[in-house]
């Protein structure tokens, strides 16, 4: 029986495409709608055809379709820049998805910071005076 070890080869081939696309994002795609985009994960299919990839973004969620249209946009141009970056008999289709968890554990840790802050002052008891020493 083989024991599977490290990545198989497709991990790597999804890691390899996220940063390459997050180094042309930043560094090549000029559309002011993408902005400041993260790459969070990208999976790959297992004929490489297709690529999943999540982007978290600091634009926050009313600019979303914003995001999404630039990305779409931009596709075509990615790819084909990936395609000369990256060795793979295939270059992905890319298909863009809007990663919430980020968004999701900031909002978790807000509630998280409210209620302890509320649970802080109702546990505080009044102060007593105390005399001059």
């Amino acid at each position: 029986m083989a024991v599977n070890k490290g990545f198989s080869r497709k991990d790597r081939v999804a890691e390899q495409i996220r940063r390459e696309l997050a180094d042309l994002l930043r560094t090549e795609l000029k559309d002011p709608r993408v902005g400041m985009i993260s790459i969070t994960d990208v999976e790959v299919t297992a004929d490489y055809a297709h690529a999943k990839v999540f982007f978290s973004t600091l634009a926050g969620s009313e600019h979303l379709e914003e995001v999404m249209t630039g990305l779409q946009k931009a596709s075509g141009f990615l790819r084909r820049e990936l395609g000369k970056r990256i060795s793979v008999h295939m270059t992905p289709q890319l298909h863009f998805v809007f990663d919430q968890s980020l968004e999701r554990g900031a909002d978790l840790s807000k509630l998280i910071q409210e209620a302890l802050a509320i649970s802080a002052s109702s546990d505080q008891k009044p102060e007593t005076e105390l005399g001059d020493e």
